[in-house]
């Protein structure tokens, strides 16, 4: 399946000059969503993950995360931006382009030991996915790869990932 068809381009999008991949079209279809779930699952059997839960970024990857974890036979873990969690939380702020941000998960979420694949839809400049890392690190949980539907190559969020398989579907 040629997903890339399924995925929207609109330009100018938060602002000029930036062309936003859309995947609300992708999702829409069930096809496209049921096959983009089984080769993300796939991907990660091949890649012979050992995990114990997905973690997933607030809000797409929590789309992709949970059905993958359900796959997998692993648990879904939320990360969510600052504020949003009832319980006691670990939290990491980390830059952005234009300021700072936060992100959030509880405490009894991870333990140190626990095995960690994160997922997201996308990965642009890396910054979410690395903050979350850090955060799942902090904790003492080890990191066995990441997990993405889409990926901008020209942005090079790769390069501000720690040294673990990447997997991502599309690429542009």
């Amino acid at each position: 399946m040629d997903l890339k068809s399924l995925i929207r381009d609109i330009p100018d999008f938060p602002q000029p000059g930036i062309l936003f991949r859309d995947i609300t079209t992708l999702l829409r279809d069930p096809e496209g969503l049921r096959y983009t779930i089984d080769f993300l699952t796939q991907k990660c059997i091949e890649s012979e993950f050992q995990i114990d839960c997905v973690v997933g970024m607030e809000s797409r990857g929590f789309i992709f995360g949970a059905p993958l974890a359900y796959k997998l036979g692993s648990g879904f873990i939320p990360v969510r931006k600052k504020g949003k969690l009832p319980a006691a939380v670990h939290r990491i702020d980390y830059e952005l382009e234009y300021g700072t941000d936060s992100l959030e998960v509880h405490q009894d979420a991870l333990h140190p030991g626990s095995r960690v694949l994160i997922v997201d839809d996308l990965i642009a400049t890396g910054g979410t996915a690395s903050a979350t890392a850090k955060l799942v690190q902090k904790i003492g949980c080890e990191l066995v790869g990441f997990g993405f539907i889409i990926e901008l190559r020209d942005l090079q969020g790769r390069k501000h990932l720690p040294d673990v398989p990447i997997i991502s579907l599309v690429e542009y």
